[in-house]
């Protein structure tokens, strides 16, 4: 199976010898849904934001769909969309504004654009709300705009940090059930959490970050055979 995304002895220090992420290697397949799982300063944000090209960094390779994204970034950035756990939108903006400048930089066609939006709009239930200014949005409207922003020109690797955050049950379904037909196309999805549940029901695959460190990863199912992913979660954190 090719690899969507690879993480390659990738480490990345801030100075003073202290590393962020040490050798980290993680495989992200087309099909899987990928859990990136780890206690609050464990590393999982500032991979997220190298894999996304935000934060430069030392050691090691990202590739995505086997781009470099030290080397080749405009070709990385075609094929991801990336939603950090709070989005920055433009609120100067009404929704369907924002929508249309996300697909002008992507080239989508009007036509296209028009049904992919009319379509994720109608799923996350904000039709009425698209010539709203986005200024005056909840969290939890601005969390679905940015969803559906990041899905106008169907990246084959989509990228979340704490994605459930803000949205309520119905549209947090409609996220899950939107990560699922995305992976049965053929795409990927990798994700950070600190819902273990969610993690455990959604997840085919995972991986637990400590100190920088991948400790664990490998098949949910396998994982969690014999016991709860919060138990294994915890054994493993606690012991090493």
């Amino acid at each position: 199976m090719m690899s969507v995304l690879e993480i390659k002895n990738f480490s990345k220090s801030y100075g003073g010898g202290k590393y962020a992420a040490k050798d980290v290697n993680l495989s992200v397949e087309a099909g899987d849904i990928y859990a990136f799982i780890g206690h609050n300063g464990a590393g999982k944000s500032t991979t997220i934001k190298s894999v996304v090209g935000v934060l430069d960094f030392e050691e090691g390779d990202i590739l995505v769909n086997g781009h470099s994204v030290k080397t080749e970034p405009m070709e990385v950035k075609r094929e991801i969309a990336y939603i950090p756990d709070n989005p920055d939108l433009y609120e100067h903006l009404t929704a369907i504004q924002y929508l249309n400048f996300i697909a002008d930089i992507f080239g989508i066609d009007a036509d296209v654009r028009r049904q992919r939006i009319e379509s994720y709009a109608k799923e996350f239930e904000i039709e009425d709300a698209l010539n709203d200014l986005i200024s005056s949005f909840s969290h939890g409207m601005k969390q679905k705009i940015a969803i559906i922003s990041a899905l106008i020109h169907e990246p084959k690797l989509f990228i979340l940090d704490e994605p459930f955050v803000g949205l309520d049950p119905k549209a947090a379904l409609t996220l899950k059930n939107i990560m699922k037909r995305m992976c049965e196309s053929g795409c990927a999805v990798f994700f950070s959490t600190h819902v273990l549940d969610v993690a455990e029901k959604l997840c085919n695959k995972m991986a637990i970050i400590k100190g920088g460190s991948i400790i664990v990863t490998g098949n949910m199912e396998e994982l969690t055979a014999d016991k709860s992913l919060e138990d294994v979660f915890m054994e493993v954190t606690e012991h090493e």
